[in-house]
C-alpha cells in the first residue's frame, strides 16, 4: 500500500513539472501520539511521545527558481508563492481558540504551512532562493484531528525547502522553527511536545522530552529493537478509535484559555513561594511550593496546576514501566491521564469522553487516552497485540450504540484503526 501511494506521488509530482518521476524526493512526517504528558508541554513539562507508521508524505522536486507551487491530495486548489516574497504573521489567518478548525476552513488555509516554513527559515537568516514544485498528502481513510498534522504538515515543508536549498539543519533547530510556524505565523500557543516527537523519535522508543530544557532521551523497551520482525510487532499495537466529530464545539472555551489558566496558576504559586520574578510557568513552580500554596488557587485554576502536577509524576513512573516492559503499568498511567484530563484539564467533549470509556474496557487494551486537546478527533490506545482485532471490533459496536449519528459517518472499515511504532520524520 506504502510503494503504490509513493509511486502515485512520484507520478504526480512528475506531470507537474515535467520531469522524471525518479527526480521526485518525498519527504515522509510521521503522525505523534503522546501516551503521557497531556497538556503540560506548554509550561515546560516532562512529556512522553511516539510516532506511528501513518502520516504526511510530501513529494517534491526544487523548481529551479523562486516559484512555489503545491497541490494537495485532500484540498482542493493550488497554492503557489515565491520563497524571496516576505512573510508575515499579520497575513495568516488565526486559527480558532480551540486549537482545532473545520474542515472547510482548513481547506482555504493549507498553504500557510508552507509560508510559515519560510517565514521561519528566513527568519533564523537562512538563504532561500530555491522553490519547490511539490504534491502533498496525508494518509488516506484517516482523519489526523488529535494526531498533530499540522506540525506534521509544518516539519514535511521545513525539510523539503532545506534538502531543495542545499541547508543542513538539525532536528533541534527544526523544532524551534516549526515552533515558529505555529507560534508566531499561525498564533497557535501551543508547546513543542508535537514536533519534537515526529522529528526525534525512533522505532521501538519513546522520546522523553524536558519541554523547559529542551533535553530529550530515547528510552528503549526491552526486547523491543530499530528492526521490524514478528517478536517486536506481537508486543503491542496501537489503536485510534475516531469520534466522527470533525468540528470543534464552539460552546468550549478552548485550548489558548486553557494555557492562560495554568499561566495565572503559576503567577499566584510563585508570587506566594517569593518566586514572582520568574516567568509563570507551572515548570517553574517546585512541588514543595506547590503542596504548600495550592489553597491560594481558586477552584478552577487548582484544577489545572493538579493536572500538571500529577501528570509529572505519571510521566516519570510511565518511563521506568516502559523502560522495564511493563506494558500493564505502562497502560493504567495511560488511562489515568485520560481521567485526569478529563476531570481537572476539563478537556474533551461528550463524545470523546463516551469514546474514551468505552476503549478502556475493551479486550486486552493496556490504556487509552484523547489524543490532542479531546475537543474532536480520536482516541489512542495501546493494546495487546492478539487482541487487537477483538478490541477493535468492541469499540465499534460500542460506540454505534450511544453516539449512531457520529458514528454513521465514519467509514466502518476505519472507526477504529490498528497502527504499528514509527520512526521519525525524513526523506526517502
Amino acid at each position: 500500500m506504502l510503494l503504490l501511494q509513493l509511486n502515485m506521488i512520484r507520478k504526480k509530482v512528475a506531470e507537474m513539472c515535467g520531469r522524471n518521476s525518479e527526480e521526485v524526493k518525498i519527504v515522509a512526517s510521521p503522525y505523534r501520539i503522546c501516551p503521557l504528558g497531556a497538556h503540560i508541554d506548554h509550561q515546560g513539562g516532562i512529556v512522553s511521545a511516539m510516532t506511528i507508521d501513518k502520516g504526511i508524505l510530501l513529494g517534491f522536486v526544487p523548481s529551479y527558481d523562486s516559484q512555489v507551487i503545491i497541490q494537495s491530495g485532500q484540498f482542493e486548489g493550488e497554492v503557489r508563492f515565491r520563497v524571496d516574497e516576505e512573510q508575515l504573521p499579520g497575513n495568516a489567518p488565526k486559527v480558532n481558540d480551540s486549537k482545532e478548525y473545520s474542515s472547510s476552513v482548513e481547506e482555504c488555509r493549507w498553504g500557510n504551512y508552507a509560508r510559515g516554513a519560510i517565514y521561519a527559515l528566513r527568519k533564523k537568516g537562512n538563504n532561500l532562493n530555491q522553490g519547490i514544485i511539490g504534491f502533498i498528502s496525508g494518509a488516506e481513510g484517516l482523519d489526523s484531528s488529535g494526531l498533530s498534522s499540522s506540525a506534521a504538515v509544518g516539519v514535511a515543508y521545513l525539510l523539503a525547502f532545506e534538502s531543495a536549498n542545499k541547508l543542513t539543519i538539525s532536528p533541534t533547530e527544526n523544532i524551534e522553527y516549526d515552533r515558529l510556524i505555529e507560534n508566531e505565523y499561525l498564533g497557535l500557543k501551543n508547546g513543542i511536545l508535537d514536533q519534537s516527537a515526529i522529528l526525534l523519535s525512533s522505532y521501538g522508543c519513546l522520546t522523553r522530552m524536558n519541554c523547559k530544557t529542551k533535553e530529550h532521551k530515547l528510552v528503549q523497551c526491552p526486547k523491543l529493537s530499530g528492526i521490524h520482525n514478528k517478536e517486536t510487532d506481537k508486543r503491542f499495537k496501537i489503536l485510534l478509535a475516531f469520534s466522527g466529530l470533525k468540528q470543534a464545539l464552539i460552546t468550549n472555551p478552548g485550548y489558548n484559555s486553557r494555557v492562560s489558566e495554568c499561566r495565572e496558576a503559576a503567577r499566584i504559586l510563585l508570587k506566594a513561594s517569593g518566586n514572582e520574578g520568574l516567568e509563570p510557568l507551572l515548570s517553574n513552580v517546585e512541588p514543595e511550593a506547590y503542596e504548600e500554596h495550592k489553597s491560594k488557587l481558586d477552584p478552577n485554576l487548582a484544577r489545572r496546576a493538579e493536572h500538571y502536577f500529577s501528570e509529572n509524576k505519571r510521566v516519570l513512573k510511565g518511563l521506568e514501566a516502559w523502560a522495564t516492559g511493563n506494558l500493564e503499568d505502562f497502560g493504567k498511567l495511560i488511562s489515568a491521564s485520560g481521567l485526569s484530563s478529563i476531570q481537572n484539564y476539563e478537556s474533551g467533549c461528550e463524545p470523546l469522553i463516551q469514546l474514551y470509556e468505552i476503549i478502556v474496557r475493551a479486550p486486552g487494551v493496556y490504556g487509552a487516552r484523547f489524543s490532542g486537546a479531546g475537543f474532536r478527533g480520536c482516541c489512542i490506545a495501546f493494546v495487546d497485540a492478539d487482541c487487537a482485532l477483538d478490541a477493535s471490533s468492541y469499540i465499534n459496536k460500542e460506540y454505534s450504540k450511544i453516539q449512531p449519528e457520529l458514528a454513521s459517518q465514519i467509514d466502518p472499515d476505519n472507526m477504529v484503526l490498528i497502527c504499528d511504532a514509527g520512526d521519525c520524520a525524513r526523506i526517502i
